[in-house]
């Protein structure tokens, strides 16, 4: 083998490390993030409230769906699908009623007032 031909297979070797050898490593901007979070994201500039989206919906074709179009990441769609899933079947946690005041808690224990004689 010639000197000359080892040269260029050098540099072609060289040019192929340096070009190959920084691989950019994707990042998942939406991991960690809570579904709230993603929907108010990713969702909310199109669809006003989560409800409904997941109605008659089945879990795995939903998951799919969002995987493809709308999340960056596989725990994201889940995370979204699951939340959605979580509206529409009304496993919500209900918020604490608030306590009533003597004046409304003495409203509800009054009985209406008599309609009037025509």
């Amino acid at each position: 083998m010639s000197p000359i031909k080892a040269r260029c297979g050098l540099l072609v070797v060289a040019l192929i490390v340096a070009l190959g050898g920084s691989v950019a490593v994707a990042q998942n901007l939406d991991q960690g993030k809570p579904a709230t979070k993603l929907f108010a994201e990713s969702c909310a500039s199109c669809h006003r409230s989560p409800r409904g989206l997941a109605k008659g919906r089945f879990h795995l074709t939903l998951y799919l769906f969002l995987q493809k179009h709308y999340s960056s990441g596989s725990s994201s769609a889940w995370a979204l699908t699951s939340y959605l899933e979580s509206i529409d079947s009304g496993k919500r946690v209900a918020a604490k009623p608030a306590a009533k005041t003597g004046a409304a808690r003495s409203r509800l224990l009054r009985p209406p007032a008599p309609v009037p004689a025509r």
